[in-house]
Parts: structure tokens; sequence; C-alpha cells
């Protein structure tokens, strides 16, 4: 099928993804195969509150091994790296990728998968927002700066900050949102250039495009959605239940009600995922429903065959 919209492919970096006696090295050997596969982009997602290799590590890999591929964080949460030491790290990871660099960035959850990742990180839970939005603005300006950055907003207030290495792309990196309610609607129109969300459904998408889309910046719209190719909807059912028990200790029912999820055989696989692109979507972020890093290359290999056919 031709989706008219770029795919990419979130890598496998969490531990529990992994089966006895994967070496987690290859986990960079598949951005490459990604990238001769014909997919558009790579990512890893951010967290400390679950064995994974670090996301900017990864990419930092990946971006030395391929040449094309957009690398980009699916999402990177800010709050675990003091500000101006993340500016740095990510000038540099765009400075070494030749400017691939995409930066996803989120506030965290309420619940079990935000507030212990802000105290683990000895930052407040609260203002997260306002805190995120002040990181990505002094990134901004250090980015930019020739000479020291004072900065005070709300909550960062710093001065005198020596400005970092340039990074490739002129102002820095894209910066894209992830999130759904509306103050992030209206942040990420505002404020980013892109918006990565993950609805359940392709309406909500549409919806949520539009309130985005007010501002009249350019944002890109993409959309980090579960895969898997299957041959038939049942086992696809199982896979994906199968999949959110092991990566978010939830029934499928459950995670289906707040991401976007699917799995079935190619044809059902390409309604759901056209979809969003009818919807708006321009760039799909796939984070693969697979157990174990060979299970993972199957996926890569059934996935580029649907969406390049």
């Amino acid at each position: 099928m031709d989706l008219e919209a770029k795919v990419g492919v979130l890598l496998p970096t969490v531990k529990a993804q992994w089966a006895a006696g994967d070496e987690p090295r290859q986990v960079v050997r598949l951005a490459l195969t990604a990238e001769e596969l014909g997919y558009d982009s790579v990512w890893t997602n951010d967290s400390v509150l679950t064995p994974r290799i670090e996301a900017l590590t990864v990419l930092t890999a990946a971006a030395a091994t391929t040449e094309r591929v957009t690398i980009g964080t699916a999402t990177l949460m800010p709050v675990t790296r003091r500000p101006v030491n993340a500016a740095h790290s990510l000038a540099s990871l765009d400075l070494l990728s030749g400017g691939r660099l995409v930066v996803g960035v989120g506030a965290g959850f309420p619940g079990r998968f935000g507030v212990p990742l802000h105290r683990l990180s000895e930052v407040p839970w609260e203002r997260r927002f306002a805190r995120l939005d002040e990181t990505v603005a002094l990134w901004r300006r250090l980015w930019s700066a020739d000479e020291p950055v004072t900065f005070h907003g709300d909550v960062l207030r710093l001065d005198n900050v020596p400005p970092t290495i340039r990074p490739h792309t002129a102002g820095g990196p894209p910066i894209w949102l992830g999130g759904s309610t509306p103050a992030a609607l209206e942040r990420t129109g505002r404020l980013y250039d892109g918006w990565l969300p993950y609805p359940p459904r392709a309406d909500d998408y549409a919806t949520g495009l539009k309130v985005v889309q007010q501002s009249g910046r350019a944002v890109t719209p993409a959309l980090f959605v579960s895969v898997a190719i299957t041959n038939s909807r049942a086992e696809g059912e199982d896979r994906l239940r199968g999949y959110a028990r092991t990566n978010y200790g939830m029934d499928l029912e459950d995670l289906r009600k707040i991401q976007a999820v699917v799995a079935g055989p190619p044809s059902h696989v390409t309604e759901h995922l056209r979809a969003y692109v009818e919807a708006g979507a321009t760039h799909l972020v796939c984070r693969l429903a697979a157990a174990g890093l060979d299970d993972y290359r199957r996926q890569l290999e059934l996935l580029a065959a649907t969406v390049n056919t």
C-alpha cells in the first residue's frame, strides 16, 4: 500500500522486549536493518522506571551506523535530565547525525508512570507542563546563542549559562510534543514543531489536529501506534494482549482505551493506519508488538512489506 506518509519504527530498547539469549547490541543493528528496508525513521523511548538502554545512547550509536533515516525520541522525558546538560547532549547528537534528529518530548502521566519518575529525578510533579515548556525554550536559546544566556521563567531561573555547541540544524532540531489533552493541543500549536499523540480512534486524531492547527503555525502531524502483522485478527489480538501485559502490566482492553493499537493481516493493518493518514497524520511511529529481537526483525520485515506494497 502507499500510505502517503512517512513510516518509522520504535527500536526495542526495553529489556522486557527481549527473549532469553538475545544480544542487546543487536538493537543498533536493527536500526540499520530498518534503514535498509526503506523505513523513514527510527525512534527510542525513555524512562528510568524499567530496565532499558538509555534513549540518547542508542540514538548516538544508530546515528553512527545509519546514513539516511531520521532518528528521534518518542518520547524523551526532559524531567530526568538537567536542562543545560540535555541541551548539550541533544545538540551533539544532532551535529553528529548531520541534522537527522527529531526530539519528541513529554511531561509524564499521572499515576504509576509519572509521579515515581519525577520522584526519582528529584523534580517536583507540580508545574510539570510549565517546566517542560521552559526547558524547551531554554534549549532553543542555548542552541542559537553566541553569548551567555540568562533565562528567567516561572520555574527555571538560570544566569549567564554559556552557549552550548551549535547543532547541525539551525536553531536546533525540531521538537514534537506528545499529548492529547486540550492544554497539550493548544501548547503544541503555539510552541512546538510537531505533534506525536496516540489517540485510540482516528476521528479523535482529526479533532485534535484541528485544534493544533488553529495557531496557523507549521506543525508536523505524527502518530505513535503499536502494530503487529499476523495471519489473522484473532492471532493479532493474542499478540497484543501479551504485549500489553508484558510492557504495561495491564489488560489489552484497558490499553486500547488510551492508545492506538492494531494487529492482524496486512489488509486490516493497512485499513487502520490509512484512517489516521486520512485524518491528517503524515509520519507514523510504529512500535512493533514483538517478543524477542528475532521476532522484532520478522515484524520489521512484515510491516515493511505491508507499507511498501
